[in-house]
């Protein structure tokens, strides 16, 4: 047996050693086409409208399945206080780390052919390399790098981050300042380090920056790529204020212009900064990728003269949930015009409906309401969508049309537990039934385990209160400072 390095604030367990082992669409069962070539078409899906009639009628109000959930009335970034809803259902704290170290344990250093979804990559100058794989889909993809990175620091896992912000940096990063995604990361790449995509999608980029932040807190900076606060406030800085930058992409196959990754006049996240798509569906976002939360810690720690523009742009994220949820289902699109309504991909008119990039909106909310209570209205979405998924039954699709019609057969892990997630900003008693679900599954395994892995791990960090605001270390008092400077000489 191995002990592992954990968060020394909340896990403690010794835990067994393994061997180590978006654009496009997400994964989450073997029934969901591979990713989307940008440069293909699909043969068009239906759509949904915004204010269509729902499908599937409302159930009956279920009897009370518990108290109500009382969302926080202050966010815990100024409590320091993270709900743990699975010890309000009543598990005991070591059986909770322990199974959040069994999924750490499984996804990042399990059985290579059955489990990991993280496979070690040699090493360079500047140390071990790793990097987070799409099994089904057999490539690397800078979402899941940047997913893995932050479930790292939560754990406390520097090795991991490391290695894994090594890979990111020394494959996907463009460093020329002459390439198009200068200051971005490819989305998309094979296991040997090659692109298959050069273009960036926003929201890793998003879960880097806020990674980064948090391991400078956690563990001080150090030199190079190891730098971590000025790699994020370059990135931050990369995003919001890039200018435009023409030329070929992927290996010179393809000339476009890429953009910054935020729309300065909506103060929302591109679906992707390129021209060439701005061409042919307009520029617009994927509700997936507003990270409010996310926000509200660069308007706090980002470069001073952007701060106003990221607290804009959680206010903006905020309201922009509210437009783009269906007003019954709750049910957000894949992607979506500024507006909020639908977006219809000119590749996949399937991306109007509620897939798996949908999945991931109501986290986004749910943890914004935890962390920083600004806006009741996210308790009112995470009651209504999980009041639809409530009146499908226990074994619900993954997949629907905005007014909640089913467009799959199977179900996700992934979606359970999104779902498990939106009920840290929900009010009623129906929504233990999905926290309950959530802790109930047991993390995934096989050819499809990658996204599900990824959002069933997040999902027990943000349920059990260990999915945090990693705050920046205390400075010593001036006056306390000063005697510690003088009792050294």
């Amino acid at each position: 047996m191995l002990t592992f390095p954990v968060a020394s604030s909340w896990l403690a367990l010794t835990a067994l050693a393994c061997a180590p082992s978006n654009q496009g669409s997400q994964v989450g069962s073997p029934a969901q086409a591979s990713a989307v070539d940008q440069a293909s078409s699909a043969a068009p899906a239906s759509t949904s409208s915004q204010t269509g009639a729902a499908q599937t009628p409302p159930a009956a109000e279920p009897a009370p399945q518990g108290p109500p959930l009382r969302p926080a009335a202050k966010g815990a970034y100024f409590t320091g206080e993270y709900r743990n809803l699975f010890a309000e259902l009543g598990h005991k704290p070591a059986e909770i780390d322990a199974k959040i170290t069994k999924a750490y344990t499984q996804l990042f250093h399990g059985d290579p052919k059955e489990e990991a979804v993280m496979f070690a990559a040699g090493k360079n100058a500047n140390g071990p390399k790793a990097y987070i794989m799409d099994i089904g889909n057999n490539d690397v993809r800078s979402e899941g790098m940047s997913y893995g990175m932050m479930i790292a620091v939560q754990v406390d896992r520097k090795d991991d981050f490391d290695a894994l912000w090594n890979w990111a940096r020394s494959h996907m990063y463009h460093a020329d300042q002459r390439h198009p995604g200068f200051g971005y990361f490819s989305w998309q790449m094979r296991p040997d380090g090659t692109a298959i995509d050069e273009n960036p999608a926003p929201d890793a980029e998003e879960y880097f920056a806020t990674a980064l932040f948090f391991a400078s807190h956690r563990w001080g900076n150090g030199k190079g790529i190891y730098d971590y606060r000025k790699e994020a406030l370059g990135l931050l800085d990369a995003m919001k204020n890039r200018k435009a930058i023409a030329g070929a992409v992927n290996a010179n196959k393809r000339k476009t212009t890429l953009h910054a990754l935020f729309n300065p006049e909506h103060k929302m996240v591109r679906f992707t900064p390129d021209a060439d798509n701005f061409a042919k569906n307009g520029d617009h976002t994927d509700p997936s990728y507003h990270l409010p939360a996310f926000y509200e810690l660069w308007a706090a720690w980002g470069p001073e003269a952007d701060r106003a523009f990221w607290a804009d742009a959680a206010k903006v994220s905020r309201d922009f949930f509210v437009k783009t949820t269906h007003p019954k289902t709750g049910l957000a699109p894949d992607y979506a015009n500024f507006d909020g309504t639908p977006k219809a991909a000119s590749w996949d008119a399937g991306t109007a409906n509620f897939r798996y990039d949908a999945f991931r909106t109501a986290m986004n909310w749910a943890v914004d309401a935890a962390w920083w209570a600004k806006d009741p209205r996210e308790t009112e979405l995470s009651d209504r969508l999980l009041a639809f998924f409530d009146a499908q039954g226990p074994e619900y699709k993954a997949n629907f049309t905005l007014d909640g019609k089913p467009i799959v057969d199977h179900g996700s892990l992934g979606l359970v537990a999104m779902n498990g997630v939106a009920a840290l900003a929900a009010s009623q008693p129906r929504g233990w039934r999905f926290v309950k679900d959530v802790y109930s599954r047991e993390p995934p395994t096989g050819k499809w385990r990658y996204y599900d892995g990824m959002l069933y791990t997040m999902s027990l960090l943000h349920l059990s209160g260990k999915f945090r605001v990693i705050m920046p270390q205390a400075q010593p008092a001036a006056p306390a400072a000063a005697a510690a400077a003088a009792g050294k000489r």
